[in-house]
């Protein structure tokens, strides 16, 4: 037991195991099938609180608007899927069979050329990653280039949010509007709404996350890794020292795009839909306290802190209707205000202490008590006998003691 403390203590993948444990073990052999989706599209939120962490927490860069990245990967995923079930057959009552019903609301007669790509799952795969990659090194490169950071950059990730999100819903007929794509049945026709498809797109969403985790704690245990948390602390030092910041902060920021548009796409499997409420403000927002609840420096504490502020949610709409936002405020304020670190910070400081202290030894027979002997001072030297050597006079001829004898005149 106490070898075990030990590694939980000590060990770098200690908490990784036990987060494998929870998601892979624990939760699939106590919820049902319903809960279990639920919490499926948590972890698609995970994606995007551990891109988080290397942006926000290494880097020092916060965005407000990650949910950006996030609706663009479900999107291109969902124009794949619309595309897929939206074939003539299933579409001819339609006025244009062969096109997404939304589209044939709206009137338009042929599928718009940018949609043609999609119909290919090898190109929907790779532009759930390249897109909002993509899209990250514009906006990055024209920030970092000029050396905007801090709340501007805060700021203008928001206006970014703002501005796709209004376009989404503008082109409703290219889009979907303020609906969404929705009504996504196949992946190759395979259906995704069955139970036994549901478990299997929530472990193969575990296994990305998963995989997305050791990508992450690859780049933070390299030599990029030393420099963002260089660049994060003393970013002029790290520029005077002959490195390009801008370069590395435009590198972060679009790994953390990727891991959101990778979470977006396992989100429209996950969920059947995408819609643009994923995209604004609010989304975005509520993705960093995500973060922000788990501990913006730890990879797994950004995966509980998902699971625990998504819990929340549900359990106080459903138990408290008409409370439930005061509830999750409360919550929020709670955590941040209490444990600054988040949750790994209740690890690092109050559990992990807890497991390193050694037990104290314990014995089978009657405790005696130590007696105390009291010490000689220090000033005082001990006392010898006095040494007396015997020697033979020549006027007596007896033995007297060594300066003791008759004095000679």
């Amino acid at each position: 037991m106490d070898k075990l403390k030990k590694w939980l203590a000590t060990s770098d993948i200690a908490g990784i195991v036990v987060l494998a444990l929870v998601i892979f073990v624990v939760l699939p052999g106590t919820v049902d099938i319903f809960r279990l989706n639920l919490i499926g599209k948590y972890l698609t939120y995970a994606f995007v609180a551990v891109g988080l962490v290397m942006l926000w927490g290494y880097g020092g860069i916060l965005s407000l608007g990650q949910g950006v990245f996030f609706g663009l990967g479900g999107y291109c995923m969902a124009m794949f899927l619309k595309l897929e079930a939206s074939d003539p057959e299933s579409t001819k009552i339609q006025s244009t069979p062969g096109i997404p019903d939304f589209m044939d609301w709206n009137q338009l007669t042929a599928l718009p050329v940018w949609w043609e790509p999609f119909r290919h799952l090898p190109v929907a795969l790779i532009a759930m990653l390249l897109v909002p990659a993509l899209l990250a090194f514009i906006v990055g490169l024209a920030m970092f280039k000029r050396r905007v950071g801090g709340v501007y950059f805060a700021i203008i990730t928001q206006a970014v949010a703002l501005v796709l999100s209004v376009l989404i819903i503008g082109q409703q007929g290219y889009t979907g509007g303020v609906n969404g794509i929705t009504d996504l049945k196949t992946l190759l026709g395979w259906d995704i709404r069955t139970n036994s498809a549901k478990y299997i797109l929530y472990f193969a969403n575990a296994v990305l996350l998963f995989g997305a985790i050791f990508v992450c704690r690859w780049v933070q245990r390299s030599k990029l890794g030393t420099l963002l948390l260089a660049m994060r602390d003393k970013e002029d030092r790290v520029r005077f020292s002959g490195y390009d910041v801008a370069y590395f902060k435009v590198f972060v920021f679009c790994l953390a795009a990727m891991l959101c548009g990778l979470g977006g796409a396992m989100f429209a499997l996950q969920v059947g839909f995408m819609s643009p409420s994923f995209v604004g403000i609010v989304p975005s927002i509520e993705m960093v306290i995500f973060a922000a609840v788990g501990g913006r420096m730890s990879l797994v504490g950004a995966v509980y802190g998902t699971l625990l502020v998504n819990f929340g949610k549900t359990y106080f709409s459903e138990s408290f209707p008409e409370l439930w936002l005061f509830l999750m405020a409360a919550l929020f304020i709670g955590v941040v205000m209490a444990f600054p670190n988040g949750l790994a910070g209740i690890w690092e400081t109050y559990i992990k202490p807890r497991l390193l202290r050694n037990p104290e030894p314990k014995s089978d027979g009657p405790v005696v008590p130590e007696v105390a002997v009291p010490e000689a001072p220090a000033h005082a030297a001990p006392t010898a006998a006095p040494r007396t050597t015997m020697r033979t006079t020549e006027h007596s001829g007896g033995q007297e003691p060594n300066g003791v004898g008759p004095a000679v005149a």
